[in-house]
């Protein structure tokens, strides 16, 4: 499980979150057999996400995030429910780059810096919203605060980090996301930078073991911060047998036809790597369904 905090400032300038995503990174990597690089890239957009899942205001809404750079990881794809629990992959989760120039793991190579992340909300209304802007770095956090800037014109900060061992092992992983609310002034704006111009990496605070709640407190030191909730996040995913078989409907009779000629119809979410398997009579029940619809 992980945890999430948001809290606001007394003056009411500024709301913060911050998570500890630790166990849900490594979860990921192990169901994903990511390598290290790519532990570090989905782990961080596995956070931004939960953060903007945990803003939707809508029980039954979702956000998707698709980060495409044209780097050797390929498209990154993460998904949380408006709780905040996620689940996510990358296309090429095996890939590995040598570390960068500062000797760190090399995230913007593996993601890319020519494409788009994009961003689409939906409030379960069928009317989804959909943004997008252009990599700043493909090191994700600066994405995620480009993105808040240009489609959402909302002033934001957005730290991520996941620290991974040699053995593949998640050491820490998690991040923090600060927003300027309207009533923000020029003052508040500089004691905000005053207060993350010498912060630590969340990693190192994860590993010192502060809880979100209060990496939200260290972080911006000079002001009132007010726990607004603290929660379980998980890594979580919704498919189910029921979702498959729609999926495998939307393909059409005739390539329904060609399954039912094999022996058996193997379908691997891409999500959480569970296996749903079909026989041709259950193909044949799908080929009944889709010809009376």
């Amino acid at each position: 499980m992980g945890r999430l905090a948001r809290a606001i400032s007394s003056d009411g300038n500024i709301v913060m979150f911050a998570a500890d995503t630790t166990d849900i990174v490594a979860y990921a990597a192990s169901i994903h057999g990511l390598s290290r690089t790519c532990t570090a890239a989905l782990g961080r957009l596995l956070t931004a996400t939960s953060f903007m899942g945990h803003q939707l205001k809508e029980e039954n809404g979702s956000v998707t995030i698709r980060i495409n750079g044209s780097g050797p990881a390929g498209s990154l794809i993460a998904v949380s429910d408006s709780k905040g629990n996620v689940r996510g992959y990358a296309v090429n989760p095996s890939v590995d780059l040598p570390p960068n120039g500062r000797g760190k793991l090399d995230v913007g190579g593996i993601v890319g810096r020519d494409g788009y992340l994009c961003v689409m909300k939906d409030f379960g209304t069928g009317d989804p919203y959909t943004g997008q802007v252009r990599i700043t770095s493909g090191e994700i956090a600066e994405d995620v605060t480009a993105y808040y800037a240009v489609s959402e014109q909302v002033p934001s900060v957005c730290s991520l980090g996941v620290l991974v061992n040699r053995d593949l092992s998640v050491a820490a992983a998690g991040g923090f996301l600060i927003q300027l609310l309207p009533s923000a002034d020029e003052g508040t704006i500089s004691a905000v930078e005053n207060c993350i111009s010498d912060v630590r990496p969340v990693t190192a605070m994860l590993c010192d073991n502060l809880s979100p709640s209060e990496i939200c407190g260290k972080v911006l030191h000079s002001f009132d911060m007010q726990l607004l909730s603290e929660s379980e996040i998980s890594y979580r995913c919704t498919c189910t047998r029921e979702r498959v078989e729609m999926a495998l409907i939307s393909t059409g009779i005739d390539e329904l036809k060609d399954m039912a000629r094999d022996p058996q119809t193997r379908v691997s979410c891409q999500f959480c790597r569970k296996e749903y398997v079909f026989n041709p009579d259950d193909i044949r029940k799908l080929i009944s369904v889709s010809s009376e619809s």
